[in-house]
């Protein structure tokens, strides 16, 4: 009797390199982009902990990720090296991987909902005949004519109420999302650095609505003494500056760049460690470090009224327990009717994933 012979199964271990490269993007995270800083800090680990050795040489590992085309060197001659495109998408899914996990690919496009029928937005292929209340806009002429075809012939030719038929019609769940990235300079005081997990979960989060949503749009600001938006690609070399927090000019800028999104879902995801603490009016900063100027309060308690009118939902995510915090962010959430966690940095990333897809099943 014919049979199979079974081995044993031996797991494949992460080849050095691998080992290597996985530390790598980390710190080319935690040091914004500074390769030498990078590496210095990988020799470092090297020694104290015997990552190389005669087999496998650190030497060999650089020489490796130039190969491999995830370094190159600077084009102005110093001999100096900088990441490309290839080590920056290769750390956005590692963000993706340590974060939310590994997520199989669905189909583009592909947003699951409970709700179908007359009022929604995007017709499909499906066609069914048509009925009282039907819109006349959602009548399929070239179908209707067909079936009027084959239902009285050509010699008698006429197109009645039978012979309509209407494109299905699905709700959309497209949603727009900004993501706001507090980078006062108090995201590195201290002794603990807030700034890289922000950029973590922001690439995280990247890579997993363009691989999972691709008709998601997601645009990320930063907000100091002002706010301007920055490019996915720029988010590992993201540094936290002097600033102040100017929290007003961030979710102004939230609020133009949603206004212009088409999608049904608008929402804005504002992770910070503290107050706002400045304004810029007429051109001219005006800035209070101390306790809670209600000048500045006032303005971020309107926008959020304004966004709330606008069908923008605002989740604030404050790495900060402060009980005077506390009461901002209440009072900031309950003017916008959003929502707001109090957490450390630890997990921050799996509670963005869970709100973000939780607002993608809410009824439109």
């Amino acid at each position: 009797m014919p049979g199979y012979r079974f081995r044993n199964y031996t797991a494949t271990k992460p080849s050095r390199f691998e080992d290597l490269f996985r530390l790598f993007k980390q710190l080319i995270t935690h040091t914004s982009g500074d390769v030498n800083e990078a590496l210095d800090w990988l020799r470092e680990l090297d020694k104290e902990y015997e990552l190389t050795d005669e087999d496998y040489t650190f030497q060999d590992f650089i020489n490796d990720l130039k190969k491999l085309g995830y370094l190159r060197e600077k084009n102005d001659g110093s001999g100096g090296l900088i990441i490309t495109p290839k080590t920056e998408q290769a750390i956005r899914s590692s963000a993706l991987e340590l974060i939310f996990g590994k997520l199989k690919k669905g189909a583009a496009g592909n947003h699951v909902t409970k709700f179908s029928g007359k009022s929604g937005e995007e017709t499909s292929s499906d066609l069914r005949p048509f009925e009282f209340g039907d819109s006349p806009q959602s009548i399929a002429m070239v179908e209707s004519m067909k079936q009027a075809q084959i239902n009285h012939g050509l010699d008698d030719f006429k197109l009645t109420e039978n012979d309509l038929l209407v494109g299905e019609q699905e709700f959309k769940t497209q949603t727009a999302t900004v993501l706001m990235i507090d980078i006062s300079h108090s995201m590195i005081l201290y002794g603990e650095d807030r700034i890289t997990p922000a950029k973590m979960v922001a690439m995280a989060l990247a890579e997993m609505i363009k691989r999972t949503y691709p008709k998601d749009s997601l645009d990320i600001i930063v907000f100091g003494n002002d706010a301007w938006p920055i490019q996915l690609k720029d988010l590992p070399y993201l540094q936290v500056g002097p600033y102040h927090t100017n929290t007003v000019a961030g979710l102004e800028l939230a609020m133009s760049i949603l206004r212009k999104k088409k999608a049904s879902n608008k929402q804005v995801f504002m992770i910070t460690d503290g107050k706002p603490s400045c304004l810029k009016e007429n051109g001219e900063y005006y800035m209070n470090s101390f306790g809670l100027d209600r000048r500045i309060v006032n303005k971020c308690l309107t926008l959020a009224a304004a966004c709330r009118r606008s069908k923008i939902d605002i989740t604030t995510f404050m790495v900060a327990r402060d009980n005077y915090l506390r009461e901002f962010i209440d009072e900031f959430t309950e003017a916008n009717q959003g929502k707001a966690y109090f957490t450390g940095l630890k997990g921050l990333g799996e509670m963005i994933f869970r709100d973000y897809t939780n607002k993608k099943r809410k009824k439109l």
